[in-house]
């Protein structure tokens, strides 16, 4: 092989996972004859948050980015159910066990990044690589003051968003045009994606009206937007770092986003685990579906350390420095 060359968004597989309340969404990008890494996208995101920085990654691998429940075009948990990130953790090996697989390979940003951070803590044995965009784990959540009623506020809207899908309401709701759901989406993430590129996410969570022609409604689950959040601490995020002994590990952390969780776990990681790497980069909360080249720059080398090409002798030294070189032509993405 002379050259490594790009994934392509046009060459995927459209793919549906079983799970008790109906299935999983997802797209398997690249190559479908080896174990592919699994990708999950953040809160009220979709699979589209990674549309911008999988062109820049090599394409002797495959990605299988999915939809998490009530997101995209997943199917939504039946009314009764509520959304949790406890229980998005079982969504990993749900797609494990699906495909026979015995290890995983992670690539995460937001929610989905702490979903695999407390899943490799879990079972470290399964993971090979974790790969985590602007977080780690989240904050100690106290229950007290503000989370108390934040708690309390969410059980509340839950409850009424319940109550709406089982009076069976058939009422469509308010429809745009899509350039005004753009600007929607990102005013919604607090301006950390950029409207030019809202689109990437918009089309898997938005249908077309049957009332309005030319305009579009909100279609993931109202549901989501009140997610339970465990109440764990800081005691607890140190000993699941702990559990993190040699998995190849890597952190992007934005400039502009305050996330990246407790700085105790991350301390523990760096000094413990000899394969973990973390790097800041410019940017706001998206910066991988902003300026995806910024994180690639350090993705890509890691993933031929860690999910190196198959005939990695036949590979030159200058293609291995593709991490540094590919991106100054995927600067116009």
């Amino acid at each position: 092989m002379s050259r490594m060359g790009t994934l392509s968004l046009d060459d995927f597989k459209a793919v549906k996972i079983p799970v008790p309340w109906g299935h999983i969404s997802g797209r398997w990008y690249g190559n479908r004859t080896e174990r592919p890494i699994l990708a999950i996208h953040g809160w009220q995101d979709n699979l589209g948050t990674f549309d911008r920085l999988l062109p820049l990654l090599p394409d002797y691998l495959g990605i299988l980015c999915i939809d998490l429940p009530g997101h995209g075009r997943s199917c939504h948990l039946q009314p009764g159910m509520h959304y949790s990130v406890d229980d998005y953790v079982d969504i990993i090996p749900r797609v494990m066990k699906e495909y026979g697989w015995q290890k995983v390979s992670l690539l995460g940003h937001s929610m989905g990044a702490i979903l695999m951070f407390v899943f490799a803590a879990l079972a470290p044995h399964a993971v090979d690589m974790v790969i985590s965009l602007d977080i780690l784990i989240s904050e100690c959540r106290q229950p007290e003051g503000n989370n108390l009623r934040l708690a309390a506020h969410n059980m509340e809207k839950h409850l009424g968003e319940d109550e709406r899908l089982v009076g069976g309401c058939s009422r469509e709701p308010p429809a745009y045009p899509l350039q005004k759901m753009c600007s929607a989406l990102a005013k919604g993430s607090f301006n950390s994606v950029r409207q030019e590129v809202a689109h990437h996410m918009l089309h898997r969570q938005v249908t077309r009206s049957r009332l309005y022609p030319g305009k579009y409604y909100f279609s993931r689950d109202g549901r989501i937007k009140f997610i339970n959040h465990a109440y764990l601490d800081n005691g607890l995020f140190a000993e699941m770092a702990r559990r993190i002994e040699t998995n190849p590990y890597l952190v992007i952390k934005a400039s502009d986003s305050p996330y990246v969780g407790p700085s105790e776990a991350l301390s523990i990681l760096t000094a413990n685990n000899p394969n973990f790497e973390f790097h800041e980069v410019q940017g706001t909360h998206h910066v991988h579906l902003n300026e995806p080249e910024k994180c690639a720059q350090y993705i890509v080398p890691f993933l031929i350390r860690h999910r190196p090409p198959p005939t990695l002798n036949s590979w030159s030294k200058e293609q291995s420095l593709l991490g540094t070189k590919v991106f100054h032509a995927s600067s116009k993405l």
